[in-house]
């Protein structure tokens, strides 16, 4: 048998909980069918979301939400839970401030044409949105490394007589686990180090 779910998602600082809440309820959803999510801050957990969608949801369902914005934090997320969905799930959506992409009325040729229009273009604005995320992150980057900020694993200190260490190493005056011994390296980070020292050596080699 086919149900039909709400699900309500604010934050400590919203005060339409009760608004949507009643939206559902107006619905004809019953409220034991209505699951929310009440989040606080920057916390973006649901509890009953993914109870909801990953436990309840059968196919042939109906979910009933406020906006598309319920569905995640960004246009990805947005877009990526749509084709769970809808697609994985085989369950209708319907969205109280978008009628347009009401898969539960919509079903005819017409409908799935703007579904598709639509969801084509949640598509595109993700796709900006995680490059202008990149791009910020990159921007970021730069000019930290401007004011001196390193990245990365912090650079591993060789001993002193490393130099030393190597050439005897090299001669076959040291074997490989009496070198990485007296280096003080792990394995793998002593044959990293080797490496790197041959690559420097060459290439002073090659200056000369």
């Amino acid at each position: 048998m086919r149900r039909t779910y709400g699900y309500v998602r604010v934050s400590s600082q919203d005060q339409n909980e009760a608004r949507q809440y009643l939206e559902m309820l107006d619905y004809g959803i019953d409220k034991k069918y209505i699951y929310m999510d009440k989040l606080s801050g920057k916390d973006f957990n649901r509890p009953a979301y993914h109870r909801l969608v990953y436990k309840k949801l059968k196919p042939g369902d109906l979910l009933v939400i406020k906006s598309i914005a319920r569905l995640g934090r960004n246009y990805n997320e947005i877009l990526n839970e749509w084709k769970y969905i809808t697609k994985t799930k085989s369950v209708d959506i319907k969205i109280l401030d978008m009628p347009l992409l009401d898969t539960d009325q919509n079903k005819d040729l017409i409908g799935t044409l703007i579904g598709d229009i639509v969801l084509q273009l949640l598509s595109f604005v993700a796709e900006n949105e995680r490059n202008n995320i990149h791009q910020r992150q990159a921007e970021g980057i730069r000019a930290a490394k401007m004011r001196g900020v390193r990245f990365g694993r912090p650079e591993i200190d060789l001993p002193k007589d490393f130099e030393k260490i190597m050439v005897r190493w090299k001669k076959g005056e040291l074997m490989s686990k009496d070198a990485i011994k007296e280096s003080g390296l792990k394995y793998s980070t002593f044959y990293k180090k080797a490496r790197e020292y041959e690559e420097n050596r060459r290439m002073k080699e090659n200056d000369r």
